[in-house]
């Protein structure tokens, strides 16, 4: 095969990564919080019912700011139920997923969970704009960040949480433009009450950074005409713009499914160009950011009739796909496709934590463990940070029904403080190992540190529970650098990591 190339120089860049890139997302769906995160009596869990195996992967995974409680469940939320005495909650149902939800897990547990990952784990709260509007939005803000003296904000001090949360980072309502959200509404009704909303937050706090909610796809009808007529009212009032995309398979076609982030990253241009688009028309000096705030691999096909057969259950099993070595490349290319935007990608949250289309699963009383789509994650998070340098590949192409010729490979490398880099690269052939060779120019990078790849013979395989660890990465060999000139192979239809210092 043809070798693909590309040239790194540290005058050439795209941007600095945000550490809240790295984010992730917890629902009220499914398993995700209960006896996902939260499971009383399981074997490792702590004295608030936060099982401590899954808190130990959450950490190695290296998530950063965690979306919450929605998600579709937000656009029936009602925060009043998720505060005070958990046995003085009220159940109540849930129509996005037509589950019981029993409040047992609320907002007070949600911000003990973030101490408890660490520092790095930063509170990102959603609002309902559904069913729900301004005053409801500044009594949870009220309650959650006040510091006393207030009736919502004594009311948190009785309820145990002296300290006030300190969010910083709101979402204004969740997929407004979809149908199937509960308070549904147009773009012109969304983008006046998002406006409203975000100008009384602003009085209680003018620091807070606000979400607006962007298309739900690039497919949706109401792409880019959604964007333009919301931000045409909240330009001046909001900080970002939420993108939201998932990926599969469709009819058997893999090949498509592997370039699923030429879809991601021709989304992501599109709403940087509208967003510059309403700027320009505004006259304004500000620029729009955004917040990739869902994202993965989802086989969304089955949903819809797991959904119509729930009888208002608490914590079915919903959206636990079992991921393989497949799914992770593409996860792992969709991560790519981030980090090449990271100059206005400066939030995003994996959709979601646990159980749920997750890189974590667990058994209630059981055990937990990674899916093939943790490695990724958890290798971009912990490598990805720094500088993002400007990759433009020369790479041999393959045809795909969905989105026209793709390069085989898809790539992009960070330096680091230190001036170390890190190339992040997948190989979309499923047949043949894709030769690399990357020159260095500026750098003064001596040593291949690693060459990590993820990838296996049976294209198919997946982390069970019967076979916890059949997936990881591996070392490959070959990987040198001589000369200012780095070579490679990578394997067939791999995730790869290659570290130079």
């Amino acid at each position: 095969m043809r070798t693909a190339r590309f040239t790194l120089d540290p005058a050439f860049t795209v941007g600095e990564v945000n550490p809240r890139l790295f984010g992730s997302f917890v629902e009220h769906l499914g398993r995700c919080v209960y006896t996902g995160i939260h499971e009383p009596g399981h074997p490792t869990a702590d004295e608030a019912g936060l099982r401590q195996d899954v808190l130990d992967l959450v950490r190695e995974l290296g998530v950063t700011a965690i979306r919450y409680p929605g998600g579709n469940f937000v656009s029936g939320y009602k925060w009043e139920d998720s505060v005070g005495p958990v046995d003085d909650r009220p159940r109540r149902l849930d129509l996005a997923w037509r589950s019981t939800e029993t409040n047992r897990f609320g907002l007070s547990e949600y911000i003990a969970f973030l101490k408890k990952i660490g520092p790095q784990a930063e509170p990102m709260m959603a609002v309902n704009l559904g069913t729900r509007g301004v005053a409801e939005a500044l009594e949870l803000q009220e309650y959650a960040n006040h510091p006393a003296g207030t009736a919502l904000s004594d009311l948190r001090a009785e309820h145990g949480d002296k300290d006030p949360f300190g969010i910083r980072l709101w979402c204004l309502g969740n997929e407004m433009d979809g149908p199937w959200q509960t308070g549904h509404k147009t773009a012109e009704e969304y983008g006046r009450l998002a406006a409203e909303t975000a100008r009384a937050m602003r009085q209680i706090d003018p620091g807070v950074e606000l979400v607006a909610c962007g298309s739900s796809g690039q497919s949706m009808e109401t792409f880019a005409a959604w964007e333009a007529t919301v931000l045409q009212e909240t330009y001046d009032l909001v900080d970002h713009i939420s993108l939201h995309a998932y990926y599969e398979p469709f009819d058997g076609d893999v090949d498509s499914f592997l370039a699923s982030a030429v879809d991601m990253e021709s989304f992501i241009e599109n709403v940087v160009a509208t967003c510059d688009h309403v700027g320009a028309r505004l006259k304004s000096k500000k620029r729009i950011n955004l917040s990739f705030d869902e994202w993965n691999v989802w086989y969304m096909a089955k949903t819809q009739a797991e959904v119509s057969a729930l009888d208002w259950p608490e914590a079915p099993r919903l959206l636990e796909d079992n991921y393989s070595v497949t799914d992770a490349v593409v996860f792992g290319s969709l991560l790519i496709a981030l980090l090449r935007h990271a100059d206005r990608v400066t939030v995003a949250c994996l959709a979601q934590l646990v159980n749920v289309i997750a890189p974590i699963m667990t058994e209630p009383g059981g055990p937990a463990w990674r899916q093939t789509t943790f490695f990724p994650f958890a290798q971009a998070s912990r490598y990805g940070r720094g500088e993002v340098l400007d990759v433009r590949v020369d790479s041999p192409t393959y045809e795909t029904k969905r989105y026209g010729e793709a390069d085989l490979l898809h790539a992009t490398a960070v330096r680091a403080e230190d001036g170390s880099v890190t190339v992040f690269a997948v190989n979309r052939s499923r047949t043949e190992a894709l030769p690399l060779d990357v020159a260095l120019s500026g750098l003064d990078l001596t040593e291949v540190v690693e060459h990590s790849a993820l990838a296996d013979a049976d294209p198919d395989a997946r982390n069970t529970l019967a076979e916890p660890e059949r997936v990881a990465p591996h070392p490959a060999g070959g990987t040198a650098l001589a000369d200012g000139r780095l070579s490679a192979s990578l394997e067939p239809l791999s995730w790869n990591v290659i570290r130079l210092r």
